[in-house]
């Protein structure tokens, strides 16, 4: 049987306008499979998980593998929750509770219609980025972190390996700017992403990659 993967989401995966004529993502991938692999690219840079279901008209239906990985628009467009003022501790953590409830409603609702295409299917975590600010860097890493452990509990409910792209893209050198893999953060992503796919597993549970083993 064919194996063929298609990759959906996001820049994470659609990195091509940002390895400044270097291989992308969707390339690295394709050199790094078996010969025997199909890839589509079906990402599109600036998705977020209101897009996933047209990505998922647009594949091939041959297509055996997804890789999604989604999120990182998501919470850029809630990114005025890191320099909000508040009056305390509390009303900070129920503004990024209320946004945690509203990414994992939608968050859920792509995995569901993933998993409709009786695809095998893997997900990404969302990197910390390369911010130049220190004190906004670790106000973006909490805050992501919330959003991660939605990503992962519910790969963990429905039985999904993981690549925790926060192990992989976490030197400066992966960036093209604060929020773009470039190609050397590509080429890794694209390294976890082979590796994940080509490694079998006899359980039924939740793996979670996080980096080469070469």
């Amino acid at each position: 049987k064919m194996n063929h993967v298609s990759l959906l989401g996001d820049s994470t995966l659609d990195n091509g306008s940002y390895t400044e004529g270097m291989p992308d993502v969707f390339s690295c991938v394709q050199k790094f499979l078996p010969i025997d692999w199909v890839v589509t690219l079906g990402a599109i840079d600036g998705a977020t998980t209101d897009d996933i279901s047209l990505q998922l008209e647009n594949i091939p239906a041959s297509t055996t593998h997804l890789v999604l990985s989604v999120g990182g628009n998501n919470t850029l467009l809630r990114a005025d929750l890191l320099e909000l003022p508040v009056s305390s501790t509390s009303e900070a953590l129920l503004l990024l509770s209320e946004a945690i409830r509203d990414f994992e409603m939608s968050y859920r609702r792509v995995i569901e219609e993933c998993l409709d295409r009786r695809a095998s299917l893997i997900v990404c975590t969302i990197y910390n980025g390369n911010f130049p600010d220190p004190g906004y860097q670790r106000r973006a890493t909490v805050a992501l972190s919330l959003f991660n452990d939605v990503i992962i509990r519910v790969a963990v409910e429905f039985f999904l390996a993981v690549i925790d792209l926060r192990f992989i893209c976490n030197s400066a050198g992966d960036f093209y700017n604060p929020i773009e893999p470039s190609a050397i953060g590509g080429s890794k992503i694209a390294e976890a992403i082979s590796m994940t796919l080509t490694q079998s597993s006899e359980n039924n549970c939740t793996r979670i990659f996080t980096g080469s083993s070469r």
